[in-house]
């Protein structure tokens, strides 16, 4: 029995444990049934520094005073006790490191008249008009946007729709949010010092700061009061930028410092104060942390709950199929992972995709909003884009109230724009169209029947050698006359990581896919047309078993 809560106990490490970053000497473990008298033992007072109860699901914060001792070590000594089910680090998170832009924020770009409200026009990611990305001059895609526009007509959202901003803070006295911002009336109205709400915590009126553990929940980041103006900025108030949704309650939740960095242990609080505060949304642009069954059992308890989590993929433009982010890799629910897109309708360089586990993609790249002190910054990162699809379900929210999850992320992903560049990205194959996801419009998805390929195998298999050696490119075109679709399947292939790939194209030399890393009898993304090329290119240095093509299909 004891060898099988070791073995739990460290699964829940996850697979890259030994490269989370975690706070040392501190555990996060849940017990059994509660915690008897756990906390009266001898043996535990003389280890334990201090202790925290997390939530009432039997969640325990546990300081150690062996705070160098080895991980695994602390680990296995505490899995062995039978009242306790599993035992993990408490890992550390961290904002999705956003790139900022050194364009002028403060340009007056012009308002359309949609809104009077002077930076209209830089807000790409709201109506794209192929010429109003923020400072950069480059020519996007006309409407490769968010589709807000178009569904302002039916709602502008509803004070009475809550999102919580789970992140570094807020500026909640920002000109553009101070109206949107959720006011806890009991204590606003109440004694400073006093828990005048009876929720365990004091003074707590916008929210409340975790990760300082007071009520004042100030953003000295900027990154958490960028999230927020993208959900949220005031409408028609003559200041700035306006928000995806013009009326909203913004709950601000810090569990992130100043500095950007924040633990598995504060994110728990988090979530379990936006539970009992009975947000409809939680939004999450953050990430970098191990896998933590503990945090995904609140995440848990927040779909129970009815509650939307959308999360960040992440910036590191890894596969999340393969490397999993969390919490945007949590197979719960209500988790709605999403991907960064630009306005020239590409995914972002820097995003995280997965056509498994990334749900949809979202503008990203030189977004403009609000930011702390009172300011704005343009900004780039999944962190930006998941604000948007917070913002789009807080309008269907206030159209039409809460949905059952299943249904909800089914009908973000059934409503996206499909386009090219997000195909073997995301899982809808498109990104978010706001107007579509009000209205419940589904585009027709055309593409290749997934029972009608045709196999032809090669005369001659087109391979590198083993291993391919450096500075290597290698090209085929191959020709299917009369052929709707192609695509080509790669019987073994072992690339250094992102450095060496295979290149799919089109007819017209655009890029359809990049694969790296290894793999075997993978079938590529297809191309549309009687042809495609294949590139395969190695850099300098590390040299790796190459690849073998000895068959292509087609429709």
């Amino acid at each position: 029995m004891k060898l099988g809560l070791l073995t739990l106990a460290l699964v829940s490490l996850g697979a890259h444990a030994e490269l989370a970053p975690h706070i040392p000497g501190e555990l996060i473990v849940k017990f059994k049934n509660g915690q008897g008298n756990f906390l009266k033992e001898k043996s535990v007072q003389n280890n334990l520094l201090s202790y925290e109860v997390l939530t009432r699901q039997g969640h325990l914060r546990l300081k150690l005073n062996r705070q160098k001792a080895n991980l695994e070590e602390l680990i296995q000594e505490w899995s062995l006790r039978d009242d306790i089910l599993y035992v993990e680090p408490n890992f550390i998170y961290t904002i999705d490191k956003p790139f900022q832009s050194l364009f002028p924020p403060h340009k007056d770009y012009g308002h359309s008249g949609v809104t009077n409200d002077p930076r209209l026009n830089a807000l790409w990611g709201l109506h794209n008009t192929g010429t109003n990305e923020p400072g950069t001059g480059s020519i996007g895609v006309v409407g490769a946007d968010a589709q807000v526009f178009d569904a302002w007509p039916m709602t502008v959202g509803s004070k009475a729709v809550k999102v919580a901003v789970i992140d570094t803070g807020v500026d909640y006295n920002h000109e553009d949010l101070s109206e949107n911002m959720w006011t806890n009336w009991a204590e606003k109205n109440g004694q400073p010092g006093v828990d005048d709400d009876g929720n365990g915590y004091v003074d707590d009126i916008h929210g409340y700061d975790f990760a300082n553990d007071d009520g004042d929940p100030m953003d000295g980041n900027g990154h958490g009061t960028h999230c927020a103006g993208t959900i949220g900025a005031v409408h028609n108030n003559g200041l700035g930028v306006a928000g995806v949704m013009g009326d909203v309650s913004i709950v601000a939740l810090k569990f992130l410092t100043d500095q950007g960095g924040g633990s598995t242990a504060d994110a728990i609080k988090a979530i379990e104060y936006a539970i009992s505060a009975d947000v409809d949304i939680m939004s999450n642009s953050w990430g970098g942390g191990g896998e933590s069954q503990a945090l995904k059992e609140v995440i848990e308890k927040a779909a129970d709950a009815g509650i939307v989590f959308t999360a960040a993929a992440g910036n590191s433009g890894s596969d999340n199929d393969d490397r999993p982010q969390y919490p945007a890799n949590y197979d719960v629910r209500n988790v709605i992972s999403v991907a960064a897109h630009t306005a020239s309708d590409q995914l972002a360089s820097f995003s995280c995709y997965g056509k498994e586990t990334v749900h949809i993609a979202a503008p990203g790249h030189n977004i403009l909003s609000t930011y702390k002190n009172g300011d704005y910054a343009i900004l780039s990162g999944t962190s930006m884009a998941t604000p948007h699809v917070s913002g789009a379900l807080g309008l269907l929210i206030a159209s039409e109230g809460r949905l059952e999850l299943d249904e909800l992320r089914e009908r973000v992903m059934a409503t996206s724009v499909a386009a090219r560049g997000y195909r073997s990205k995301v899982k809808s194959g498109g990104r978010l169209s706001t107007v579509n996801l009000l209205r419940d419009e589904r585009p027709v998805r055309v593409g290749p029947d997934a029972g009608a390929w045709k196999t032809l195998i090669l005369d001659e298999p087109f391979e590198s050698e083993h291993p391919y050696g450096v500075n290597i490119v290698l090209k085929k075109r191959f020709s299917v006359p009369g052929a709707k679709y192609m695509r080509v399947v790669i019987r073994r292939f072992e690339f250094e990581e992102r450095y060496d790939y295979l290149q799919i194209q089109n007819a017209k030399g655009e890029e359809v896919e990049r694969i790296t890393l290894s793999g075997q009898d993978y079938q590529s993304e297809y191309v549309e047309g009687d042809s495609l090329q294949v590139t395969f290119r190695a850099d300098r240095s590390v040299a790796e078993w190459g690849f073998i093509i000895e068959e292509i299909q087609y429709q």
